[in-house]
């Protein structure tokens, strides 16, 4: 059986899904074989593996460094948000149901079973596996029948590395005070302290580190400096949506609904230079974007209405009129519509009207598509004809089926990997400059990316020659390595081998003073 390793937080956001990340790549590099591992995600971000199965999209971040197919194992409990107070529950990669947050925590120790399957599986396959947090490991209201941090440490037989976020401010009380709130059996199980997105002169922070250490009796094995690492984001506490907003010689705005799901959609846009990539979630921010992207979502009903009564709606349609590109993706795209049904209750329950930029109706059930595809744009007339030939890969996943009326163009031709069918079908819609589809990632190929830019640029008089995408794979390889030169610098690595050889129950001494 693998060994296991964990990184929990003192909150969310304090860097656990990159640190993972990083000792993913870590050991892949140092010859092993490597998996990573999280009980249970929630988040909107999510992906289909090779199987149709959904996952979240941090454990693919984290199988990618890690050099391996992601799984369903690495995530065997996703949940996805549909309001403030519910989720859609998915286990083992298909949808168990709605669940509100107090039903949920009511059944969740009737999963320990699939967690532990899982889990035993993965670690019948590999050497080591990673396995991270989620939140805080301190929040006492919610740590009976804990199977995401202490619970799921003390089933693994994990030693535990406790990350703070020095950036926010306030390192050291998230640290003493995590460590203060936890059992002792808890408190044994943390065997290292790790602080995260340090910038400025270490010597400085050296005796706050041995403070640290002496108020927690824990060692401090590693401050990790704030890295800008382009990796895939998971959830709504991305930096992307507070990035600088000025606007470039292309600018490309994504309007940012309360339910945004799957925005890692548009990263290959942020790497091509001269190119503005915004999220924008008010008409004052909009400015006069040269293409909108509306992103999928959870609630496509829902965040159409929110658009509609914050005048988002209204602007992106007096931009379409003007000629302005306009692409939708899944929800995004069911927006563009005609209609919206649900009469199963699946949303919002009832019909609305949709934007009426494209000729199609969509009706929402309680079949989940989750397929991986491939395919390629065909028959594309219009400003972004520049496709017709060009290859595409992703994924589709979403509940609702979309009908073309009769004057409607497909945009692409697509086939389903998940059944190594090879015969195609027809997905999305295009209507002069307005365009859809239900494929998310359908612009990580580079040259999807360059052509829609070359198309932008030609209509404003603009050399895009020097716009140049990135093949996004090979760019995210590089990330993964940069981030493992980075943490080998500055973590412990021979402590951190020697908490991860002799586990959680050999491994006792907890003393900052036992360094060697």
């Amino acid at each position: 059986m693998a060994k296991a390793i964990m990184i929990q937080g003192t909150m969310s956001n304090a860097g656990k899904s990159l640190l993972a990340a990083g000792l993913c790549r870590i050991f892949k590099q140092d010859g092993y074989k490597v998996a990573p591992f999280k009980s249970q995600n929630m988040a909107l971000n999510s992906f289909i593996t090779k199987e149709g199965l959904e996952m979240g999209r941090a454990q693919v971040m984290q199988a990618e460094a890690a050099g391996i197919e992601p799984s369903v194992k690495m995530n065997p409990i996703l949940l996805k948000p549909t309001n403030d107070t519910g989720s859609q529950v998915i286990v083992n990669g298909e949808v168990l149901g709605n669940m509100s947050a107090r039903a949920y925590f009511a059944y969740k120790s009737k999963l320990v079973p699939a967690v532990m399957k899982a889990f035993d599986e993965l670690s019948a396959e590999n050497d080591i596996i990673v396995i991270e947090g989620a939140g805080s490991p301190a929040e006492i209201n919610l740590k009976a029948d804990d199977i995401v941090n202490m619970g799921m440490a003390k089933r693994a037989k994990a030693p535990v590395l406790l990350v703070g976020d020095i950036d926010r401010g306030g390192v050291f009380a998230q640290l003493v005070g995590t460590v203060m709130l936890l059992e002792e059996d808890e408190k044994n199980l943390v065997k290292g302290l790790v602080i995260n997105k340090f910038r400025g002169d270490k010597t400085i922070l050296d005796p706050g580190i041995e403070m640290l250490e002496n108020l927690c009796q824990k060692p401090v094995v590693g401050v990790a400096p704030y890295l800008n690492i382009e990796v895939e984001d998971e959830d709504s506490l991305t930096e992307r949506f507070s990035k600088n907003q000025e606007v470039d010689l292309i600018d490309l705005a994504v309007i940012r609904v309360p339910r945004i799901s799957n925005f890692t959609d548009f990263n290959p846009f942020e790497r091509m230079p001269g190119v503005s990539l915004r999220y924008v979630s008010r008409v004052s921010e909009l400015k006069n974007p040269d293409l909108i992207l509306l992103p999928g979502t959870k609630n496509t009903m829902e965040d159409l209405l929110w658009m509609r009564q914050n005048g988002l709606e209204a602007a992106v349609l007096k931009a379409a009129s003007q000629g302005t590109f306009i692409f939708g993706i899944c929800g995004g795209y069911q927006m563009l519509g005609e209609t919206l049904s649900d009469p199963a209750g699946v949303e919002a329950g009832g019909t609305i009207k949709g934007m009426g930029l494209l000729p199609m109706d969509t009706v929402f059930s309680g079949d989940k598509t989750r397929t991986r595809v491939q395919g390629t744009f065909t028959g594309v007339e219009g400003p972004l004809s520049c496709l017709n030939g060009v290859e595409l890969e992703g994924y589709e996943i979403h509940m609702g089926v979309s009908t073309l009326k009769e004057d409607a163009k497909p945009l692409t031709q697509i086939a389903n990997l998940a059944e190594g069918s090879k015969e195609p079908k027809e997905d999305g819609a295009f209507r002069e400059n307005v365009y859809g589809s239900y494929v998310h990632s359908i612009f990580d190929r580079e040259e999807v990316a360059e052509r829609i830019i070359q198309a932008i640029g030609e209509r404003k008089g603009i050399d895009t020659a020097g716009m140049t995408g990135v093949d996004y794979q090979t760019f995210k390889e590089t990330q993964y390595d940069i981030l493992a030169a980075e943490l080998r610098k500055h973590l412990d690595m021979d402590r951190i081998y020697r908490i991860l050889e002799e586990g959680c129950l050999l491994y006792t001494s907890t003393s900052p003073r036992d360094r060697g």
